[in-house]
């Protein structure tokens, strides 16, 4: 069984794919080629934002949208202990501060409630992330940030495709950032990602830090980076978003049966009722983690723990008096997370297999405490 299964999404839409690629090596614009634009043109349009500006991964368009809005040495930004690792990186990469803010424990997503009293004097920013699938609760986040005059940047890496009280994600704050990475729902065969703004200036500039700070060949009027989307990457992502829709309904078809199938075993995945959710990852709570992650194993069914470790806690990021007990219920649900494979191409049976198992081990646990 595979976690995510882009062999069977290959080989269904092989054609097309191989044509978009085939178009790409003849034209050999492989560098900022027709695709990129006609993917950046179709992006926007998807989410509503106005400009959508192609990046080199996730990861970079999270740096380019920082640097963007000012972002530098000695600066505050307030962000999630509960992510992977690049949405606090890029932060202390520019030399910047990462101030924490503790989640919401149903959706994990940053609690907008606890948000105000991060805010100092030095925050130039906020970057809530919406995980696994599920946008998090930006009208509130953003009636804080703009009382401070602040900027919102959603890291959107899991997210694409999913709206919040019916506007989509990317197109939710000042920049959405997103990731293609293969495993992503929509994702593409390397790196890729995309920023998304409505405001004009603001996407110039991020243009231009993608590729070395440039406006016009050779004229560098900001410092930049090489953060380009590749052509073929774009290529890829153009036929495989001829698709999406329909492999988002069979995300959420089958998440609603692993809901359906685990809601007396396990604690599954909590969805606000004003949010649609495109299930990066189906990712349950556990008491014996581990048990059941070695049980689940042993019948060859794989697994993810998305994170095991808070980012207050990561050695690169360690802070002075921020330590274990800082963010209870991050650290409470990095004790407990795992995720169970889902993918468009999981079959009945497969679900069904991992269901059972899961119930089992659950059930031996349950009655081993009693």
């Amino acid at each position: 069984m595979e976690f995510v299964d882009l062999k069977t999404q290959y080989a269904i839409f092989k054609t097309a794919i191989d044509d978009r690629i085939q178009a790409v090596l003849a034209h050999a614009q492989f560098i900022m080629g027709p695709e990129v634009a006609e993917l950046e043109q179709r992006l926007a349009a998807r989410t509503g934002s106005r400009y959508c500006i192609g990046c080199a991964s996730g990861t970079d368009a999270l740096l380019i949208a920082l640097l963007a809005v000012g972002v530098g040495a000695g600066d505050e930004v307030v962000t999630t202990p509960f992510t992977f690792v690049a949405t606090a990186e890029t932060i202390a990469l520019l030399g910047a501060r990462t101030v924490f803010v503790d989640i919401d424990p149903r959706t994990y997503n940053l609690d907008p409630k606890l948000l105000d009293r991060a805010i100092t004097s030095r925050t130039k920013a906020i970057v809530p992330v919406s995980l696994y699938g599920q946008c998090a609760d930006f009208d509130a986040l953003n009636a804080v940030a703009s009382a401070r005059g602040l900027p919102v940047i959603e890291d959107a890496a899991q997210s694409f495709g999913a709206t919040y009280k019916k506007t989509p994600s990317c197109n939710l704050s000042t920049i959405g950032c997103t990731s293609f990475f293969p495993s992503k729902p929509l994702g593409c065969y390397g790196d890729g990602g995309a920023c998304f703004t409505n405001d004009e200036e603001l996407a110039a500039r991020m243009r231009q830090i993608r590729v070395h700070g440039q406006d016009r060949r050779y004229h560098h009027p900001v410092v930049g980076i090489n953060g380009r989307l590749d052509t073929i990457q774009a290529a890829v992502l153009l036929a495989k978003l001829e698709v999406f829709d329909a492999e988002i309904a069979t995300r959420v078809r089958l998440a609603k049966a692993y809901s359906e199938l685990l809601r007396e075993a396990v604690m599954t995945p909590h969805v606000e009722p004003y949010n649609t959710c495109v299930y990066a990852q189906y990712t349950i709570q556990a008491e014996d983690r581990q048990a059941l992650q070695e049980e689940l194993a042993a019948y060859g069914i794989p697994t993810a723990i998305h994170y095991p470790v808070p980012l207050h806690l990561q050695p690169a990021l360690s802070v002075p008096g921020v330590g274990r007990g800082c963010f209870p219920r991050a650290e409470a649900a990095a004790e407990r997370v795992l995720s169970l494979p889902i993918h468009p191409y999981l079959t009945e049976g497969d679900q069904q297999r991992v269901a059972e198992i899961v119930k089992q081990c659950t059930a031996r646990a349950t009655s081993c405490i009693a």
